[in-house]
């Protein structure tokens, strides 16, 4: 019987392989690529500092969004609705057929939902005393 040492933290190239391996198997099962398409949005101010922006990733027909973030400066001026539309744009291009994302009791529910997502989970007490919550929204074909 082979024996397993204690797992060790993985380095950047341990986990471009974990990818890698995870992605040649879900496309052998299920005949999809699964390769990831990434879609990142930055917005400056006429300085050129960085106001807001956009990380996320077309996967399995979808573009999972990691990341929104407006200066709270700018806050209520359309920033965070410009950056998830182009976003949603690039992910339409893409092929996806919709968008996921997550956000905390304390964040952006309300502005989410305002934008056509609806919610599809809770998961209470993450962190405790608090929710954090799935949303999703299917993109319409053009």
């Amino acid at each position: 019987m082979e024996r397993a040492d204690a797992p060790a933290t993985a380095n950047a190239e341990d986990a471009r392989e974990l990818c890698a391996r995870l992605s040649a198997f879900n496309r052998a099962s299920s005949g999809f690529d699964f390769e990831d398409v990434p879609v990142r949005l930055a917005w400056r101010d006429e300085q050129g500092e960085l106001r807001g922006g956009l990380l996320a990733d077309v996967c399995a027909g979808w573009l999972q969004v990691h990341v929104l973030w407006v200066d709270p400066e700018r806050r209520g001026r359309g920033i965070g609705q410009r950056l998830l539309a182009d976003a949603e744009t690039q992910a339409r291009d893409a092929g996806a057929c919709g968008v996921m994302l997550d956000t905390f009791d304390w964040q952006a529910e309300h502005f989410y939902l305002r934008q056509g997502y609806e919610v599809f989970g809770r998961l209470h007490d993450c962190p405790p005393g608090h929710e954090r919550i799935y949303l999703r929204k299917v993109l319409p074909v053009l």
